[in-house]
């Protein structure tokens, strides 16, 4: 049995879908099983468990071989890890425990919450004595699809400086974690998953551009005016300020490195961003 968390999210559905191709017994962790029925076939278990209640950890994890842990972006991200970790030495099947991190998560960068929930959490498992591998994906090239209402404006204004990153299909690392998931020989390892180049920002809007039939100007936004706006636009101020110290890796060119881990996985090249905006231009246009 193979447990996915944040089974309803943009690479958890796709993990539960690749998983299910390929005969595997999948128990989807979710919040409301009555909202996600229907979301797969009926050969996907759910089960509904909170990251911050151990019972229903327990539940939802028995008789796991394998764990797919992957939590949202929360204040207490770090601790919803750990609990799952935990959940997991208590079944005594010592299931594999693949943790969805971030890219970096090796140098362990100071100053970014995210990735420092991550490196807790990662401390926590390799301590924990279970089986585990990391995937490390860099950021999505689905994060552009919120952004198109802008992009078609002709605007792209972010607090990324002129530092490259090497973005990557959430669609490829489900296929990158499915592969792990369900092939030997992983075990200690950590995959960086990016996609084939890095892009400046300047050089992402001459990408959108194309799809949007018109000229799409790059703004390097101030980190204090990019805070004030997420603000402004109703985000918590835990998780604009995750965002805005994000950005700041980005903008140092500390997102830039570019691995092959994806196709090392996979058999096939990782998607370039070109490819997906390509799929979606007309959202963009």
């Amino acid at each position: 049995m193979i447990v996915v968390t944040g089974a309803t999210g943009t690479v958890g559905s796709k993990v539960v879908g690749g998983l299910r191709e390929r005969g595997a017994a999948v128990r989807a962790l979710v919040r409301d099983t009555g909202a996600a029925r229907g979301t797969w076939d009926e050969g996907v278990e759910l089960a509904a468990a909170d990251f911050a209640d151990p019972a229903s950890l327990d539940a939802a994890l028995a008789g796991a071989d394998a764990v797919y842990l992957l939590v949202a972006v929360h204040p207490e991200m770090g601790t919803h890890e750990r609990n799952v970790i935990d959940a997991a030495v208590r079944t005594g099947r010592r299931p594999h425990i693949v943790l969805h991190a971030a890219a970096g998560i090796e140098q362990r960068p100071e100053g970014v919450r995210f990735v420092a929930a991550h490196v807790a959490g990662h401390d926590h498992l390799a301590a924990s004595g279970l089986p585990w591998t990391v995937l490390a994906p860099n950021g999505f090239h689905q994060n552009f699809l919120g952004m198109a209402q802008a992009v078609r404006g002709g605007a792209l204004a972010l607090p990324g400086g002129t530092g490259a990153v090497s973005y990557v299909d959430a669609r490829d690392v489900a296929d990158a974690a499915v592969r792990v998931l369900t092939t030997d020989g992983h075990q200690g390892a950590t995959y960086t998953l990016t996609g084939p180049a890095a892009l400046a920002h300047d050089e992402i809007a001459a990408v959108l551009a194309t799809a949007a039939g018109t000229p799409v100007a790059y703004t390097a936004v101030a980190p204090e005016a990019a805070l004030a706006g997420m603000l402004g636009a109703g985000w918590d101020a835990w998780r604009a300020e995750g965002m805005v110290e994000l950005y700041g890796l980005y903008a140092a060119g500390r997102a830039a490195a570019v691995s092959s881990d994806v196709e090392k996985l996979t058999g096939r090249p990782a998607r370039s961003f070109a490819e997906f905006v390509a799929e979606h231009a007309q959202l963009f246009a």
